[in-house]
């Protein structure tokens, strides 16, 4: 089925495309909720709150951007929510260990390595991996990560630039990069940080 056929599909409420459309993209959006998800069962719960949205919301695709783009924006703004209802984003640490240590471009690991990195990823606390990943990965702004969140917009940047601390002291600990020995080059996650 084309992903026009399929989209047509699940406007009349037809099952099997509407199956053929979770089939397409769950294992893509199942990726986007395990980010977020405390574990593997949260994840599944939201992907499956998600493609009810999806479902319930495809009359309003209007074909402008991706139809891939608006899934996941309802995937991302699922996972928020169930984050919210279950007040887990608000999960925050102090940093005493957090240092200075800086990722320098030329010290990221191979490719090989991004799913150890992913997996570090996880290992932040839940509010530290819910901005980053909305940031860092999803592209949003401080200031829609900051509404989404019902957080300040100066949170949502301590929150990144603590995640960012965090993550850097995880891979050294792991031994995924080298310490850097100058402080002089940060490693950007995403542009304008």
């Amino acid at each position: 089925m084309t992903e026009e056929a399929i989209l047509q599909g699940c406007l009349q409420n037809d099952a099997a495309a509407q199956r053929e459309l979770y089939h397409k993209y769950s294992p893509k959006m199942l990726a986007v909720c395990y980010r977020f998800a405390h574990n593997r069962e949260d994840a599944e719960d939201m992907l499956q709150e998600g493609f009810i949205k999806v479902f319930s919301q495809i009359h309003t695709f209007r074909n402008q951007g991706a139809f891939e783009g608006w899934i996941r924006r309802i995937m991302v703004h699922t996972c928020i929510n169930h984050l919210k209802k279950n007040k887990r984003f608000n999960e925050s640490v102090d940093l005493i260990h957090a240092n200075t240590i800086q990722i320098r471009e030329e010290l990221l690991p191979s490719i090989v390595q991004a799913k150890q990195i992913v997996e570090c990823i996880r290992l932040l606390p839940m509010g530290y991996r819910t901005v980053l990943n909305l940031y860092a990965i999803e592209g949003y702004n401080h200031k829609e990560i900051a509404e989404m969140l019902d957080i300040e917009e100066s949170t949502s940047r301590s929150q990144y630039t603590r995640a960012k601390q965090m993550l850097e002291d995880i891979l050294v600990k792991k031994r995924i990069i080298q310490k850097p020995q100058e402080k002089s080059s940060w490693f950007r996650f995403a542009s304008g940080q």
